[in-house]
């Protein structure tokens, strides 16, 4: 249901465009007062006044209300409410990109009776407006962030209300079941309590197992947006970098046959099939008195530690040292991958016989140098991702954390519910579960959610959208 306010009797104009030289940039007007705006700044090609009627595009040239003076030539696009993206009147000039004109053409609209919009407000007004449900909305959020096109396909899934409408079906059933443990309440003869009460516990375990997918799909939602967070670790100079080079493929790292070149840690962003995984090159971790040094080292353990996967980086065409063994000890054995480096060296027995007591299914064999077996482990990481860390890349949802933490809220109520009525407890405690649950699933779509909840989601979207 759309929800009106005060706040949206305003017009509000914000550039919708990155910042920076472009072939095109865009400003973005949205409200009642759209029409004069447009009708106030738009002269057609010979300089008269234009009429916006019905939806459009037409071209045109944007001048300043005070001078009369041309701004710049103009797209004009005229999108009447309710058909827009906000569900009011929507204007769009599209200007030529760059510094001078969009800001001349914002200050216009705001000449014109406009007012700066705040951020996310346009898609805070759809929301209002009952254009999209609020996880369509944070999804969009989702979708201009999302790093790899596997992120990207399922955050316009969510944008198209996939999640919703999942989400909406539970309530539907929720509330039949609610209306049947209601009717059995205020009319008994109508059906046996029993037979009620069995019916609650049938249709709880099944919602809570359809619940239960949507709560693993928050830790996919998690990954796509933030990326796994992989260590490469091990002692000096056994090719961490060259490592990090080979999976960026490009020189991102300085290498040099020098131990302990890298000092700090490094981060890198890659795709990997579709994840996005965040690489941490890591200082080599040795004892030793260099005070910077000690440093990288420290932080070096502690990426490792925290680290969702770990790339264990041996020598392979040396014996394993005592730093090898120490930091195999460190190192967490289930988000582990042993890679056995510098293979085109020569691989030494003591080396291998090592890396395979690390890593009972296999050690994965690279040169870094010469790029040989990198597929090799892209797929182990692959795997690893899929089976380890038990991220389902299937899912067909992206819920975030606020949405999580209310569907793990709702699949409490419902086993509150179903626990009440296998212990024979009153249908009417059987109700207040219930109806909790229905109310908490509301809110992660923003059918029960309040001013503070909106003004905090939308403040985190950026201008002009």
């Amino acid at each position: 249901m759309a929800i009106r306010t005060v706040e949206q009797e305003d017009t509000i104009a914000a550039i919708a465009t990155a910042v920076g030289e472009a072939s095109v940039g865009i400003v973005r007007v949205s409200g009642r007062g759209a029409r004069d705006v447009g009708e106030r700044l738009v002269r057609s090609k010979r300089g008269l006044p234009v009429k916006l009627g019905e939806r459009g595009m037409r071209y045109g040239q944007v001048i300043d209300p005070k001078s009369g003076d041309v701004i710049d030539e103009a797209i004009v696009l005229w999108m009447p409410g309710p058909h827009s993206y906000t569900g009011e009147d929507v204007l769009e000039l599209q200007v030529h990109g760059g510094t001078y004109a969009v800001e001349e053409v914002l200050l216009a609209c705001l000449e014109a009776g406009a007012r700066m919009a705040e951020p996310g407000e346009f898609t805070k007004r759809a929301f209002l407006n009952g254009r999209i449900d609020l996880s369509q909305a944070e999804a969009v959020i989702d979708l201009i962030r999302a790093k790899t096109a596997f992120a990207g396909k399922l955050a316009e899934r969510q944008v198209r209300g996939r999640f919703g409408e999942a989400v909406r079906a539970l309530r539907r059933r929720l509330l039949e079941l609610e209306a049947h443990v209601e009717v059995t309440i205020d009319y008994p003869e109508h059906d046996v309590e029993d037979v009620a009460c069995d019916h609650v516990v049938s249709v709880c375990e099944g919602m809570m197992g359809e619940i239960d997918a949507l709560i693993r799909s928050a830790e996919l939602g998690r990954v796509l947006r933030d990326g796994v967070a992989t260590a490469i670790v091990g002692r000096p100079n056994v090719g961490k970098s060259s490592l990090l080079n080979a999976l960026v493929e490009r020189e991102r790292a300085i290498v040099t046959d020098l131990p302990g070149t890298t000092r700090d840690v490094l981060e890198e962003y890659i795709n990997l099939r579709g994840i996005p995984l965040r690489l941490i090159d890591t200082a080599g971790i040795r004892e030793t008195e260099d005070v910077v040094e000690r440093i990288g080292v420290a932080r070096s353990r502690q990426s490792m530690q925290e680290a969702e996967l770990v790339l264990l980086v041996l020598d392979g065409s040396e014996p394993p040292s005592p730093e090898d063994e120490a930091i195999a000890r460190e190192s967490d054995g289930s988000r582990r991958i042993v890679v056995l480096n510098k293979v085109d060296r020569g691989i030494h027995p003591d080396a291998a016989r090592f890396a395979d007591e690390l890593a009972p299914e296999g050690a994965v064999r690279v040169s870094a140098r010469e790029g040989t077996g990198l597929d090799t482990l892209r797929d182990a990481m692959v795997n690893k991702i899929r089976r380890d860390l038990a991220i389902d890349l299937d899912a067909s949802y992206m819920a975030n954390h606020r949405q999580k933490r209310l569907l793990e809220e709702a699949k409490e109520d419902l086993r509150t519910a179903r626990d009440a009525a296998q212990a024979g407890a009153t249908l009417d405690l059987v109700a207040v579960a219930l109806q909790s649950a229905y109310e908490k699933l509301g809110e992660t779509i923003g059918e029960e959610a309040g001013e503070d909840l909106l003004n905090e989601i939308f403040s985190r979207f950026c201008l002009g959208k």
